[in-house]
């Protein structure tokens, strides 16, 4: 009774409500630096693969899989769309990379990326983090959507399992930004702020990713892909490489990476 209450509820609504409590969590993260100063790198590197596995999950069984399996449903070639749009996800990102000023955690002001700009340390930060969290609302809401839709494979259970892979990686990827910056000099109060900035794109995105697959719905099966591929670029260009950045043992984020895709995988085929 209470799913289709749920389900009565506008998918745009629905997307919005689900990214407010990613944001949520990732302003949770952040809060971590009102009780800590500084946090291990062993610890950092460790919720960084988690955040890792987590996305490389949730592109496969809560994005790419159902694109698969909608198009063969409606007798197209399976590959195609799931190919062309995760390709686009990741071009799109590598677009937005190579323009948005950001700076990688742990690097200094000079190795900034994008264009080049006299912005202080603290918002090129953020922007970092910002750029990631964009495709993971998108997710979302593309998964809202699919369910209005009427993917076939696109549930209820599936899209709030998303929300809450996507949530639970938000944690330590707010106290990632927050508490680097505590110890940088910066007040507790700002450090949140910055920190929980980061992740108001998700709700933006949500919005944007189930109001596009409502008005193009043939199209569902490439947003799918290419928030996949958003997804995935976001992998392999930061988390994995700050997770493993001045260690010299990389288990510690190797085995979150591992846990984190477990819980992806169990939260999307279990619930969904």
């Amino acid at each position: 009774m209470m799913i289709d209450s749920i389900m009565d509820v506008n998918p745009v609504i629905l997307a919005l409500l689900a990214t407010l409590f990613t944001w949520g969590l990732t302003a949770l993260g952040a809060a971590m630096v009102f009780f800590f100063k500084t946090i291990e790198k062993r610890v950092l590197n460790t919720m960084l693969g988690f955040a890792a596995g987590v996305m490389i999950a949730a592109s496969f069984f809560s994005l790419l899989l159902p694109a698969i399996e909608a198009t063969e449903a409606d007798g197209g070639i399976p590959w195609l769309p799931a190919v062309i749009g995760f390709a686009a996800g990741g071009a799109f990102l590598l677009f937005i990379d190579m323009i948005l000023p950001h700076l990688h955690l742990g690097l200094s002001t000079d190795k900034a990326e994008g264009v080049k700009t006299s912005w202080h340390r603290s918002v090129l930060l953020v922007l970092a983090i910002t750029l990631h969290n964009f495709p993971e609302g998108l997710a979302v809401g593309v998964a809202f959507g699919a369910i209005a839709a009427g993917l076939p494979s696109a549930t209820l259970a599936g899209a709030i399992a998303l929300a809450l892979g996507i949530g639970l990686q938000n944690l330590p990827e707010g106290a990632a930004v927050s508490i680097p910056l505590r110890r940088e000099g910066f007040s507790r109060l700002k450090s949140f702020m910055y920190g929980q900035s980061s992740g108001i794109v998700e709700p933006i995105a949500g919005v944007l990713g189930a109001m596009l697959v409502l008005i193009m719905k043939p199209l569902l099966p490439y947003a799918l892909s290419f928030a996949a591929g958003a997804m995935i670029f976001v992998v392999v260009e930061e988390l994995i490489p700050e997770a493993q950045r001045e260690t010299y043992n990389t288990n510690l984020s190797t085995i979150g990476a591992m846990l984190g895709f477990v819980v992806m995988m169990f939260l999307d085929v279990a619930l969904g």
